[in-house]
């Protein structure tokens, strides 16, 4: 739960997303791009990105209240102890394959627990998200690309609570869950010159969650056929909750990052 607090917290082992040909990469599902193909038909991206983004949600684990997190971007590094997070893709002609992998551990004390009153709450969450999809091309023309895309994101969500003070006393739990959700969208991009171009995209489903979505908004440029640079804007929303376990949160902040096309 809160665990979705480290993976949107930021990779500091990475940079981000995107790289244009007359369009540009898209992460962490790398966009298509207008280009003439490889000699076998295939070409191939690779992304690590960097996110700081902050939390607003609600967490618990079995047993213990819920928790309030509200916590800005301009915080959550100093509360992130690891992260890594990185996109791929291939691609033949108007068919794709995309993965999107964040992996993220933080230990914070920014939360506040519902209807019990606690001098301290300590929360430490590790949270792993793995998102393998298809997409095909529906529209390109020399400045711009449209996909449709889907996939099955994969979670995996463990947090301690710790409250100590006050009414309750000193206790700490924890707990863990693992779901898929099924989703569905559209990524796409459009050149404003030979080197500047927008890009973005938009999924939204469900399955393990009652709702899991994501939206990204950004800039990019193209350094050269094969490196580009992309900064942006990035919110992801997932709403779980099963067996006393709680995990329903928003994670938005600016993303950064490059792309490596081979």
């Amino acid at each position: 739960m809160s665990s979705r607090i480290s993976l949107i917290a930021c990779t500091v082992s990475a940079l981000a997303f995107v790289a244009p040909l007359h369009a540009a990469d898209l992460l962490p599902a790398t966009a298509p791009q207008p280009q003439t193909a490889q000699p076998n038909g295939w070409t191939f991206s690779f992304a690590p990105y960097f996110w700081v983004a902050g939390l607003d949600g609600k967490t618990q684990v079995f047993g213990l209240p819920t928790v309030d997190i509200n916590q800005d971007f301009s915080d959550i590094l100093k509360d992130l102890d690891f992260a890594f997070m990185a996109a791929g893709e291939a691609r033949y002609d108007r068919f794709s394959i995309f993965t999107d992998i964040i992996y993220a551990r933080i230990t914070t004390d920014a939360a506040t627990p519902r209807g019990v009153i606690a001098d301290e709450v300590d929360v430490k969450s590790v949270t792993f998200s793995s998102l393998l999809g298809v997409g095909y091309t529906v529209y390109e023309d020399p400045k711009a690309r449209l996909d449709v895309i889907a996939g099955a994101r994969y979670w995996h969500a463990e947090t301690t609570i710790g409250l100590s003070g006050g009414l309750i006393g000193n206790v700490s739990r924890t707990d863990s869950a693992n779901w898929v959700d099924g989703v569905a969208g559209v990524k796409g991009n459009y050149s404003l010159t030979d080197k500047v171009y927008l890009t973005g995209w938009g999924m939204i489903g469900a399955g393990g969650a009652d709702l899991d979505w994501d939206v990204l908004a950004g800039v990019g440029y193209k350094f050269n056929d094969t490196i580009s640079a992309v900064a942006g804007y990035r919110a992801l929303g997932v709403d779980y909750s099963n067996d006393g376990f709680t995990y329903d949160v928003i994670e938005h902040g600016p993303i950064f990052g490059a792309v490596i096309r081979f």
